[in-house]
């Protein structure tokens, strides 16, 4: 039997996992995240604040689906992010574009609609791949577990909804 409140610690728990090896990565393994990855973090933080409010709230009906749908939103939106890296980091080198300023920078000088402008363009930095596992990046793992979470969410939906008919 399907139980919502553990779809959302499950989803919660992966994401906080998910956020940990990303600080493990940058604080011991010394890899630098760059924009386009800071960004995907607060997709995984948004994520995991939906479906731990989610769990407290541990919703039926009509909040349930709103719950999802955010999670779902938030996820294709995370899978657009990483999805723009992938595709930075398989642009011959010819093709990838400079590398721009840092992102506490382009935060303090321009305006924030600029700022998301410039870091979502992308940049040299976040063509780079720095670490690797079973041949795919930190980018192209991270775009699998955003798809990932938008399917079993979108499954979770569809069985939820068999069960209440």
């Amino acid at each position: 039997m399907y139980n919502p409140k553990i779809f959302f610690i499950s989803i919660f728990f992966l994401c906080v996992a998910l956020l940990a090896f990303g600080l493990y990565l940058e604080h011991f393994q010394g890899l630098e995240a760059c924009p386009l990855c800071i960004f995907q973090r607060i997709s995984y933080i948004l994520i995991a604040l939906i479906t731990f409010t989610a769990f407290i709230h541990n919703p039926r009906d009509l909040p349930l689906v709103i719950y999802k749908s955010l999670t779902i939103i938030v996820a294709l939106s995370g899978a657009l992010i990483a999805g723009r890296q992938v595709w930075l980091q398989h642009l011959p080198p010819e093709l990838v574009p400079e590398c721009g300023p840092g992102l506490d920078y382009m935060l303090n000088v321009f305006p924030l609609s600029d700022a998301i402008k410039m870091v979502l363009t992308g940049s040299g930095e976040c063509a780079e791949v720095k670490w690797r596992f079973i041949t795919l990046s930190i980018a192209e793992w991270s775009l699998i577990m955003f798809v990932g979470i938008s399917i079993v969410t979108l499954l979770s939906l569809y069985i939820n909804r068999k069960q209440n008919f």
